[in-house]
């Protein structure tokens, strides 16, 4: 059979059967491996950094552990299985690849807490200070205070959706296998930049309040899904890249045009809802904890500083007794 000149060059051929879960979990040799070895690189990392936290006799918890590597799995699973080929050929499979890159992945990495994993598992001596020390640095950096404020992350996630699909980049791009790869780093990066002052429990240049964090979260969650609405509702295929599909598929284009709409819409409310939840409970137990400071600090000292604000008012109400009299 006749092989068919694509995107992703060689990645692609006429002969692979139709779109099909069984065949989308079939790994794939041809994909470009990039996001797949660093997917596998940073799990063993991971893994090797919290058993060294518990040989030292540290506790480390578990579900930060499953969290990160959870996010390590879906990395390796949506970049390098059969869904990475069909990916270059079908809107909807690229969009679902694009939602797991920025809504999934990120959270749980950023629950994993890899930043304190790091500081935890380096050795202060040898190498390992100067691995501290140039991580510490960077997170202190100007750069990292301007890229994580939220002025910089909440343009670049919405950028991610409207910028890439409403304007010719995504067709610019993705023309060569090196751009989709780009493509797919950049949802990652747009994704973990946005969560990161949200959710992050390590260090961070900058930390907002929580009622910021909250103001954040629910100015994106409106914006982002809209997109999915534009593509439900468009009369024509926005993308070229996808207006050719393997004619033995059968594929509408209009039709897969609109399921990657609906998943744009969709995919993400579970998650945010569960990053509104956790962000919620994080909330509500830091109060707790400094309300329980406050109440400590005031058995200690006797409450300073009611008594300083009661003196106060004693002393207004003697300076307005005589003008009274």
């Amino acid at each position: 059979m006749e092989t068919k000149e694509a995107p992703a060059g060689e990645a692609f051929v006429n002969d692979t059967p139709p779109p099909s879960i069984g065949q989308m979990l079939e790994w794939d040799t041809s994909a470009l491996p990039l996001l797949p070895v660093l997917g596998v690189v940073l799990a063993l990392w991971y893994w090797t950094g919290a058993q060294r936290v518990r040989a030292s006799g540290r506790p480390w918890p578990w579900h930060r552990t499953a969290c990160f590597l959870g996010g390590c799995l879906l990395l390796i699973a949506v970049t390098g299985l059969k869904v990475e080929s069909y990916g270059y050929e079908l809107f909807s499979v690229w969009m679902f690849q694009h939602l797991t890159l920025s809504m999934a992945i990120p959270p749980l990495w950023v629950l994993g807490s890899p930043g304190l994993l790091l500081l935890r598992s380096t050795p202060h001596r040898g190498m390992g200070r100067g691995v501290l020390a140039l991580a510490l640095s960077a997170l202190r950096s100007p750069p990292a205070r301007w890229i994580l404020h939220p002025g910089f992350t909440i343009p670049v996630f919405l950028f991610s959706y409207y910028g890439i699909y409403l304007s010719p980049i995504f067709d610019t791009v993705s023309a060569v296998p090196a751009g989709h790869v780009s493509l797919e780093i950049f949802f990652l990066a747009s994704g973990l930049l946005f969560i990161m002052p949200v959710l992050a429990t390590g260090p961070l240049p900058v930390r907002q309040s929580y009622l910021g964090r909250c103001f954040d979260l629910f100015v994106e969650m409106p914006l982002h899904v809209f997109i999915g609405v534009v593509l439900m509702m468009a009369t024509k295929p926005l993308l070229t890249t996808f207006v050719d599909p393997p004619p033995e598929w059968g594929v509408d284009v209009m039709q897969d045009q609109q399921l990657a709409g609906a998943l744009a819409w969709s995919y993400g409310e579970p998650v945010a809802l569960v990053v509104v939840v956790i962000f919620a409970m994080r909330w509500n137990r830091d109060d707790k904890r400094m309300n329980a400071a406050l109440d400590r600090r005031a058995e200690i000292d006797g409450d300073s500083d009611l008594e300083a604000y009661n003196n106060f008012l004693r002393s207004l109400s003697a300076v307005e007794r005589p003008e009274t009299r």
